[in-house]
């Protein structure tokens, strides 16, 4: 399993960027969670199949339609994934 912390930058908030990144982070059987931050961006933690941890990463650049992302930072990481897919 790959683990991963993305950081999400541009217009990510109020878009429904969490909800979306839940439903595709669903159907490809990813855990984690995506929560806003106080400085605008959207962080996610996410843990899965490398193939679906790309394909999630891939739906991070674009997120739903109303959303403009900028950047998305990525690191490996070891921090515990919780079950399930949530937003914070």
């Amino acid at each position: 399993m790959t683990q991963r912390r993305y950081l999400i930058s541009g217009r990510v908030q109020g878009v429904n960027f969490r909800s979306a990144t839940r439903q595709r982070a669903r159907e490809l059987g990813v855990q984690g969670y995506a929560r806003n931050l106080p400085d605008g961006r959207v962080e996610v933690l996410a843990g899965g199949a490398p193939a679906a941890m790309e394909q999630l990463e891939n739906f991070l650049w674009q997120g739903p339609s109303f959303a403009r992302v900028t950047s998305v930072e990525s690191e490996e990481t070891d921090a515990l994934v919780p079950l399930g897919f949530t937003i914070g």
